[in-house]
C-alpha cells in the first residue's frame, strides 16, 4: 500500500477548506485511511509602501498583506483512490502537491 501526502496551498482559506473536505470525503467512500486537513503555519508576506509619492512631508506607510495557508493531507491510497482525488476540480488559486511514499 502506497502513502500519498497531499499538501495544499492558497491565498484564499474557503476555497482551501472546501477543497480539504472534498479530498476528505473521496478517501473516506473508497474506505482508505487518512489523517489531516493538518493546518501548517499561515505565512504572512507584508509588504510596507510610502503613502506619498514625493519626499515632503510626514513619512506615513500603508502595509499590505498576503497570508498564505497550508494544509496537509495523508492517505494510504491505491490507485484507484489517487485517480478519483485527482479527478477532483481544483480552481486555480490552489496549489496542490501530491509525493507518494512507499
Amino acid at each position: 500500500m502506497q502513502k500519498a501526502r497531499i499538501t495544499l496551498t492558497s491565498a484564499n482559506y474557503e476555497q482551501l477548506t472546501e477543497i480539504c473536505t472534498r479530498i476528505l470525503g473521496v478517501a473516506e467512500r473508497t474506505g482508505v485511511k487518512h489523517s489531516g486537513a493538518i493546518p501548517l503555519p499561515t505565512k504572512k508576506l507584508v509588504v510596507p509602501t510610502r503613502k506619498a509619492p514625493c519626499g515632503g512631508g510626514t513619512e506615513s506607510y500603508e502595509r499590505w498583506q498576503l497570508r498564505i495557508h497550508k494544509r496537509l493531507v495523508d492517505i494510504e491510497a491505491d490507485e484507484r483512490t489517487l485517480r478519483r482525488i485527482m479527478r477532483v476540480e481544483i480552481p486555480e488559486s490552489v496549489h496542490v502537491e501530491i509525493e507518494l511514499r512507499e
